[in-house]
C-alpha cells in the first residue's frame, strides 16, 4: 500500500522510499503524486536520489493500493530513499479546474455522465436533452461562485453511509472510490452555507477564489440525452 500524500494538495516536495520496481517505473511507500483517475491526469515531476535523478512522466494506480511512478530514465532499486518534487504549476492548474467542475455541477444541477481535466480546461458531460438557453448566464453564475471565495474542505463517511445517501453521488459513469471502509467527501462552502458536497478523490484548491476567472466554452451535443460543457481559464 502507498500512503497518499497527495491528499495534502499543497504539498510540493516529500521524501519516500522505493518499495518496488516495475516495468517503466517504481512503487513508493508514500506518494506525493496523484495517480490518474476520476478524469484527473496523473501528476508529473521529478525523483532525486543519491547518485541519480529521473523525470516522473505519469503516475498511475498499481496493484492493490499501490501507486506507480512512471519514469523517463533509470529506476532506483528497492530500498532507495528518494526525494519527490511535483511539477507544481501543472498540478495547481488541475486543482483549479477540478474545483471549477464541482461548481459547474452546481450551476447545471443535472446528472453527470462523464468528465475530464487538463491544465488549461475541463469538461463535464450532462444528462441534458437541450442546451441551456442563456450561455452567458451559466458563465456569470459560475464566476459568481468563484468570486464568493467559498472554503473547500474534506470530511469522511463510511461506505455504508454513502450507500444510504445515494443522492451525494452526481456522476453516473464514475463511481466513488469505495471498498476501503470510508469515502472522502469534498465540501464547498460551510455547514451553514453549503454550495456542494460530493464524493471525490481528486485534488482541489482551498478556496474558490483561487480558481480565477473562467470562460464557458463549447456546449456540444454528444448523443440524444447528452451535452458536453467545457470551461477554460479566462486568463
Amino acid at each position: 500500500m502507498t500512503e497518499p500524500l497527495f491528499r495534502d494538495a499543497y504539498l510540493k516536495e516529500a521524501q519516500a522510499t522505493v518499495t518496488g520496481v516495475v516495468e517503466g517505473g517504481v512503487i513508493v511507500d508514500r506518494s506525493l503524486f496523484y495517480p490518474m483517475g476520476g478524469g484527473q491526469p496523473g501528476d508529473t515531476g521529478r525523483l532525486d536520489w543519491e547518485g541519480g535523478t529521473a523525470t516522473v512522466s505519469n503516475s498511475v494506480k498499481g496493484e492493490g493500493q499501490s501507486i506507480v511512478l512512471l519514469l523517463d530514465g533509470e529506476s532506483p532499486p528497492v530500498g532507495t530513499p528518494v526525494r519527490q518534487t511535483l511539477d507544481w504549476d501543472r498540478r495547481y492548474a488541475h486543482m483549479r479546474i477540478h474545483t471549477a467542475l464541482h461548481l459547474l455541477s452546481v450551476v447545471i444541477p443535472l446528472p453527470v455522465t462523464g468528465g475530464s481535466i487538463s491544465d488549461v480546461k475541463g469538461r463535464l458531460d450532462f444528462d441534458m436533452p437541450d442546451a441551456p438557453e442563456d450561455k452567458q448566464a451559466v458563465e456569470d453564475a459560475l464566476n459568481a461562485l468563484v468570486a464568493a471565495d467559498h472554503a473547500v474542505t474534506e470530511s469522511w463517511i463510511t461506505d455504508a453511509e454513502l450507500e444510504a445517501n445515494p443522492g451525494l453521488v452526481k456522476t453516473m459513469s464514475v463511481k466513488p472510490p469505495m471498498g476501503q471502509g470510508r469515502v472522502r467527501l469534498v465540501r464547498i462552502g460551510s455547514d451553514e452555507t453549503q454550495i456542494d458536497l460530493q464524493p471525490c478523490g481528486g485534488t482541489h484548491v482551498a478556496r474558490t477564489s483561487a480558481i480565477g476567472l473562467l470562460r464557458l466554452g463549447k456546449i456540444e451535443k454528444k448523443g440524444k440525452q447528452n451535452r458536453r460543457v467545457s470551461i477554460h481559464f479566462a486568463d
